[in-house]
């Protein structure tokens, strides 16, 4: 799936920015729910970091992009907690046992040679935001996820790869893709979070206006402020729920909205991919995957 400049033959750079919190929750929960968890001798569980490794190493032999960041959470609160008290206050608690992979897998990342990259106070979600549209100015991007909210990131020069249930079984949204699949542009996704809600982040939206409705006013009206000013002509019921849930509107909207200017900065020379073959089989080994290694050899690195 790589481009090619056919004047040099070279691969046209394109980047991998990779939602590791999506891979390693997925990841986590595809090894763990037989109810047995892949342990070290000395008991540390390492499943979520087994599967972690098959589904990166999978996407990056399948779409062999130039470069490749991680992107992850940096645990506690961030600038949508203040914003909204009860933003994913319904979220239980993680996984005992995921806990302590989620430092090893960074350091098996970083064993690759690939930058991991965070923020205190902002999500991934918001990093690889800033950074697609960072490097959409140069290069063409793809964003590895299972998250949807992802597609309003979606331009011109910037993909979306979602993770389908099982291994290399991915859809890949450009805008094309996009209007096809949800009849939705990248900015409709917001709004369309923002009149739905968002169960999982627990926010309510608009109560009592659902996706069918939703995306009936946005296929008439274009955006909300296009349902804003034509508030007269809506159903009386629709209109009502607006009106009275109108602060609420706003306020999802920016809860659901990826931020693109967060203070990060990742120099595309520190992303470019070039496994560290034997730091990453070190690495493997100390986690006792060695197992692993062996995908090393099945493609180029």
């Amino acid at each position: 799936m790589q481009a090619v400049d056919k004047q040099t033959a070279q691969p046209q750079p394109s980047v991998l920015l990779v939602d590791g919190m999506a891979l390693l929750f997925r990841a986590f929960y595809a090894t763990s729910y037989g109810g047995y968890i892949m342990r070290t001798s000395t008991g540390t569980p390492t499943n979520a970091i087994f599967g972690f490794v098959k589904y990166f190493w999978d996407a990056v032999q399948t779409f062999k992009p130039t470069h490749v960041i991680c992107c992850w959470d940096m645990g506690g609160g961030t600038f949508r907690n203040e914003q909204y008290s009860e933003y994913k206050a319904n979220r239980v608690d993680c996984p005992e046992e995921l806990i302590p992979q989620f430092d090893l897998v960074k350091d098996v990342v970083a064993s690759f040679g690939v930058p991991n990259v965070g923020l205190q106070g902002y999500e991934a979600d918001d990093c690889i935001g800033t950074l697609s549209r960072t490097y959409g100015k140069e290069m063409d991007v793809y964003i590895l996820s299972g998250d949807h909210d992802m597609l309003q990131l979606i331009s011109e020069q910037v993909k979306v790869v979602i993770m389908n249930k099982g291994r290399s079984n991915y859809t890949v949204y450009d805008l094309e893709k996009l209007m096809e699949v949800k009849q939705l542009t990248p900015q409709q996704v917001i709004d369309l979070k923002a009149f739905m809600g968002d169960t999982a982040d627990n926010y309510p939206g608009v109560k009592g206006i659902g996706e069918k409705t939703a995306l009936k006013l946005l296929a008439e009206y274009q955006s909300i402020e296009g349902c804003l000013e034509a508030l007269d002509q809506l159903p009386k019921g629709v209109r009502t729920k607006i009106e009275q849930n109108l602060d609420m509107l706003h306020l999802s909207r920016d809860l659901a909205r990826i931020r693109l200017d967060v203070p990060i900065e990742c120099a595309i020379e520190q992303c470019v991919w070039e496994l560290q073959r034997d730091a990453a089989i070190q690495k493997l080994e100390e986690l006792e995957m060695a197992s692993l290694s062996k995908l090393f050899g099945e493609a180029g690195a």
